[in-house]
């Protein structure tokens, strides 16, 4: 028998696929939005968590502790974090003044907006607080299943704190005021007033090596592992980067003067002798040596004046190698090899600019330990001649003060720095 027609129930079947479409559609508008829309406010608030961060850093390097200093803050955070923008970088990111910058002189501690800080408590104020909202985030798609419109927010906190900076040599200024030196000096050479630990800018300081046991002069070498150091030990730190864990508390002793310890000294300045070299031990990009017959001024000769002799920055520049004994009024032991223009050009490093911990050395003995006080920028003028010889560093400031030439990498100190105070992201 022959089946005609349509199989039965077929008919009911008809636009069953586009229901079930139909059904779908919601259910994967629904999803889309909601990964469409919460990955917006994400970006939102990753965007204007980069506008806090940078709000809250330049209000943090403006807290000096003056007066004025929380009106330079809010001025500054303002001013940086509203050159950010939001919502797919759209729409610029707006701070309200006297509201979203706010400061506190404890981290955990009530954050006050600038008028609100007492007079006395300003140069407390260490912390500063940048609270960023952004609102009215109209959804793309949640809206159609009656969402409204969103808001995230963003806080960042930002403190000075020391930077990191090149590492100290082994060798320790003597602080220039009482009871070392009595009276404290009160004016340097150029009419300046003498710094907080008595010394002068661009003033040249000699050493205690010609002593004996008198122990007169204005540094010393030092052991950082007392009693453990020794001549391997401080030749080392001078050949290679120099004590890198600061600490200004760190008790630190005396040790003596040996020819190695002159000749490890004198690598800095492209002077070798031995198996050192510039590539074992770098040098500074010139070993011109400032003495007061090369330097008669003998101040200033990091970017002084002197007659016709071009200053350190003019000399690392030429890439100057050490004009020999005659010219530098000097008398090196062993004759050391010179190196090259060519090789301080491309071995040279920052290593005539070194770090200096400043102790008080009256009445410092080999048996003493001293802490150290706080950390000295100097310029090393000279190569060493030997034992009982004098040698030079000049002055060039405290090493946690802005202006100072000692490399620093701008960045908080590990454990914390010794260089100048940099703003750091504290939360």
């Amino acid at each position: 028998m022959k089946r005609t027609g349509k199989l039965p129930g077929r008919q009911y079947q008809k636009g069953a696929v586009a229901i079930i479409v139909g059904l779908c559609i919601v259910v994967l508008v629904g999803f889309l939005g909601l990964v469409a829309d919460l990955g917006r406010l994400f970006i939102t608030k990753t965007e204007l968590s980069n506008a806090a961060d940078a709000c809250a850093l330049a209000a943090a390097a403006e807290l000096k502790g003056d007066a004025e200093s929380l009106e330079r803050a809010e001025s500054a955070g303002i001013t940086v974090g509203q050159r950010n923008n939001v919502n797919f970088q759209d729409n610029a990111v707006s701070i309200l003044v006297n509201s979203d910058v706010t400061f506190s002189d404890h981290l955990a501690g009530t954050y006050f907006t600038k008028n609100a800080v007492a007079a006395a408590s300003i140069p407390n104020m260490k912390y500063a607080k940048c609270t960023l909202p952004q609102t009215g985030i109209v959804p793309w798609f949640m809206g159609i299943m009656g969402q409204g419109a969103q808001s995230v927010t963003a806080h960042a906190v930002a403190s000075l704190s020391p930077s990191q900076t090149n590492c100290a040599i082994p060798v320790g200024m003597c602080s220039q005021t009482p009871p070392f030196v009595s009276p404290a000096p009160t004016t340097c050479p150029d009419g300046a007033t003498p710094d907080s630990h008595g010394f002068c800018i661009g003033k040249w300081y000699g050493s205690r090596f010609t002593a004996g046991g008198g122990f007169t002069g204005n540094f010393n070498l030092i052991d950082y592992s007392p009693p453990a150091g020794g001549a391997s030990e401080l030749s080392a730190l001078l050949t290679g980067a120099g004590q890198c864990n600061l600490n200004v508390t760190t008790p630190v002793g005396q040790t003596g003067m040996q020819q190695s310890i002159a000749q490890a000294w004198n690598t800095r300045l492209g002077l070798y002798q031995g198996s050192d070299n510039v590539n074992n031990a770098p040098p500074d990009f010139t070993g011109f040596a400032y003495t007061d017959t090369s330097w008669v001024s003998q101040f200033n000769a990091y970017n002084g004046t002197s007659g016709a002799t071009p200053n350190f920055l003019a000399s690392r520049i030429a890439h100057t190698i050490y004009q020999g004994d005659a010219a530098a009024g000097l008398n090196l032991n062993g004759n050391p090899r010179s190196a090259t223009a060519a090789q301080l050009a491309a071995n040279g490093a920052d290593r005539r600019l070194a770090l200096m911990p400043i102790v008080n050395c009256d009445g410092w003995s080999s048996s003493q330990t001293v802490p150290i006080q706080k950390f000295a920028c100097v310029l090393l003028l000279q190569p060493m001649q030997g034992p009982g010889d004098e040698t030079f560093v000049e002055y060039r400031g405290q090493a946690d003060l802005p202006g100072n030439p000692c490399a620093t990498l701008g960045l908080p100190g590990a454990g914390g720095g010794v260089g100048p105070k940099v703003p750091a992201l504290v939360r």
